[in-house]
């Protein structure tokens, strides 16, 4: 009897065993996989669509952003700080009017070596005052220096608006950055999904080495032999023969401008926040913390039950 009550004891520990090895490696592997998100850029998770060259939505899906089209966009730059002009096309395809529908303008870096930094690139949008509004630019994914938002407004049904972008690279953008590519898209509040998007390559090159250049001088005319200088008339004679100066124009008092106010019900800037692709994953990671804490902390009230 006592043998076997000892045997049913090391059958069911080398099964809670085997049960707590289980659990310890399960909360191992969530604790790395949280850990390794904490860690890395959300690259992985961007799937942004603008990419791969000019984005097709498909036919027949409701509820899809307006489609997105680079108009107008130089094919080559120069990394000088000067500012480049970009039109941006949006048509809503839809039978109804698309509420919050916003343009976006972002700049990509292709291969793996050098890439534009924020720091390096400025983007403006031309607002309906005629004006144009400096954009606030974040670190998109692969290597994406995105704008956080433009200007939020109304697109009535079947129809299309052309909006202008500018931005310029600054004359320390990395010697590594040959190309770039625009990306334009469109969002709207409550898309079910991408409509199409604009894509369009530009070269880009360093500016003019002006330092070392030498300033030229206009050259003197050589004297001939037969010309002889005139002789100078008298002081008197050239009062005589010079006309009367002009009087001086009156200085003018300049007008002021009429001041514009904006109509009413004019859309303004948009009040942008932090990316939702940061807080999926911040949220995501502290789940995955909490539920391997969780299950460690389970194991090891296990072990006293022995």
């Amino acid at each position: 009897m006592r043998t076997s009550v000892i045997n049913r004891f090391a059958k069911n520990d080398r099964a809670f065993s085997g049960r707590r090895r289980i659990a310890t490696v399960a909360a191992t592997v969530v604790l790395a996989g949280g850990v390794q998100l904490l860690a890395t850029d959300t690259a992985w998770a961007c799937g942004d669509h603008r990419l791969n060259g000019a984005y097709e939505a498909p036919a027949n899906v409701p509820g899809l952003s307006p489609d997105t089209s680079i108009v107008s966009a130089k094919s080559s730059v120069v990394a000088d700080g000067s500012w480049n002009e970009v039109s941006v096309k949006v048509t809503n395809k839809a039978a109804e009017d698309a509420h919050g529908m916003e343009p976006f303008l972002g700049i990509h870096t292709p291969g793996s070596g050098a890439a534009a930094r924020l720091k390096d690139v400025r983007i403006q949008y031309l607002d309906y005052t005629g004006a144009w509004k400096n954009l606030q630019l974040i670190d998109g994914c692969s290597r994406v220096v995105d704008i956080t938002g433009s200007q939020r407004q109304r697109m009535a049904a079947n129809s299309s608006v052309t909006f202008r972008f500018r931005y310029s690279l600054a004359a320390a953008t990395p010697a590594g950055v040959t190309t770039i590519d625009l990306l334009a898209s469109t969002e709207m509040a409550g898309s079910q999904g991408p409509g199409d998007s604009g894509f369009k390559p530009v070269k880009v090159t360093p500016p003019q080495d002006t330092a070392g250049a030498k300033p030229t001088t206009p050259a003197k005319p050589a004297p001939t032999k037969d010309t002889k200088p005139a002789p100078a008339k008298p002081a008197t004679e050239q009062t005589k023969d010079t006309a009367p100066a002009a009087p001086a124009p009156k200085p003018t008092t300049p007008t002021a401008a009429p001041a514009t106010t904006a109509p009413a019900g004019t859309p303004e800037l948009a009040q942008t926040g932090s990316s939702s692709t940061n807080t999926f994953l911040a949220a995501s990671s502290a789940l995955l913390l909490a539920l391997g804490a969780g299950v460690l902390i389970a194991v090891r009230r296990l072990r006293p039950q022995r």
